[in-house]
């Protein structure tokens, strides 16, 4: 009786000829959501005992970062905008710690719009007791600035986009040498998390003509991204032009296979990482449906209405951060694990490269025309626009950085606070 009462009701909302049409529609609907979702990373790592510094990590994609890391034993420094003090961030922190059960995560102060307090943190950080770093993972350019809602200063938003750039490149800069001289047999990774729409300002990036503050937000954010990806690329090569002697790993255990420094130059392998489109990072500040200065009323009202579309079409975080979780669990060439009985090759991290859905992107940009190979400091290997593209991005970001210590002299850094929060007071 029951089955005959719910089979009329289905029948009077759904009639039977219509069947079909349904289970069309649903599994076309599961077929998008499932390649919107983007892939999944295969890959696992226990993270124990390795040190991590990220930036942007209170974000939505850094927190979820955050926590997926913190899941598997990592040690996380974070840096916030705001004081470790604050109300916000120990909230955060300790609802961290006590969720994972990892009780080595810590915040420590740095407003990466200010180089003197980028100055500080580093200066810190440089004279703690522990300076052991396994990864450095900068996330704070991921997330979208500008809107196509509303008006806002487009002077602005340039300025916070290459300060943005600067504040990586600085970190980069200050921190390197530890890098350097760390042992040789530590994986060391960098990774740069950059927004999806590179693909706008490919077909015509130059280091030397930014695009116009009238221009489309999809390009300017484009241009950004791009820029950062070709540092990546070009930073690479210099870390394996550096004098490698010593460099490839000594290891005792038979199942690690160690390759050719060929491959491979320096145990510190620098990456690029697109997550996608995100709802929280990327469509939201699109639709001014953030909280902040530029919220906007109607972007929140229309971000809702949209949230159909969006969770069909758009990534949430955990999505979001497969690809930055696959590139920081991959093995590198320096060492990968031996499969047992069987000849086919192992994935292996690619350095240098840029990776999206969990594999890496053959992005084609354009060589600048006066290019000659033999005046190349380093070899010209002629991927992502090869190395005199990346010359002048990093002779670029070096110039800016030279005016950026000029609005921010090192005189007006900010005290670093030490709490239970800090790194000066971390556990080894």
């Amino acid at each position: 009786m029951v089955l005959k009462v719910l089979a009329a009701a289905v029948n009077a909302v759904l009639p039977s000829k219509y069947y079909v049409h349904a289970f069309i529609s649903i599994l076309v609907i599961v077929v998008v959501r499932a390649f919107a979702r983007g892939r999944t990373t295969n890959r696992e790592r226990d993270m124990h005992a390795r040190v991590v510094l990220l930036t942007g990590g209170f974000t939505p994609l850094g927190l979820t970062l955050m926590q997926n890391l913190a899941q598997r034993g990592a040690h996380i420094i974070a840096l916030s905008p705001k004081p470790v003090q604050d109300p916000e961030v120990e909230i955060l922190i300790n609802l961290l710690r006590s969720t994972t059960k990892n009780d080595q995560i810590f915040a420590d102060e740095c407003d990466l719009t200010s180089a003197s307090s980028v100055r500080s943190f580093c200066s810190r950080f440089l004279t703690a007791k522990e300076t052991r770093l396994d990864g450095i993972v900068f996330a704070h350019e991921y997330q979208q600035l500008g809107s196509i809602i509303g008006r806002q200063d487009s002077a602005i938003l340039t300025q916070e986009r290459q300060n943005a750039s600067l504040a990586s490149f600085l970190i980069l800069t200050l921190l390197l040498p530890i890098l350097l001289v760390a042992p040789a047999e530590r994986d060391i990774r960098i990774i740069n998390v950059v927004n999806p729409f590179y693909a706008a300002a490919a077909p015509s990036f130059s280091p030397t003509s930014k695009p116009p503050p009238s221009s489309p937000v999809f390009h300017q954010e484009g241009w950004r991204s791009l820029q950062m990806i070709v540092f990546t690329r070009h930073l690479q090569r210099v870390l394996d032009a550096l004098p490698s002697g010593g460099q490839v790993p000594k290891t005792d255990d038979s199942t690690i296979h160690v390759v050719s420094d060929k491959v491979q130059k320096s145990n510190i392998v620098a990456v690029s990482v697109c997550p996608g489109l995100s709802r929280s990072d990327t469509i939201a500040p699109l639709l001014n449906a953030v909280r902040g200065r530029n919220q906007s009323i109607f972007g929140i009202v229309l971000y809702m209405l949209l949230q159909p579309f969006l969770r069909l079409l758009a990534k949430s975080t955990t999505s979001a951060i497969q690809s930055v979780l696959h590139v920081l669990f991959l093995p590198t060439p320096f060492k990968s694990n031996a499969r047992q009985g069987t000849d086919a090759p192992e994935e292996v991290l690619k350095a240098g490269a840029l990776y999206r859905e969990c594999a890496v992107v053959n992005l084609r940009i354009q060589s600048p025309v006066t290019a000659d190979a033999a005046d190349a400091q380093v070899p010209d290997d002629g991927e992502l626009g090869g190395v005199h593209l990346g010359q002048a991005v990093w002779e670029g970001l070096e110039d800016a950085l030279k005016e950026w210590e000029k609005v921010n002299p090192q005189g007006d850094e900010k005290v670093g606070c030490d709490d239970g929060l800090s790194v000066d007071t971390q556990g080894s």
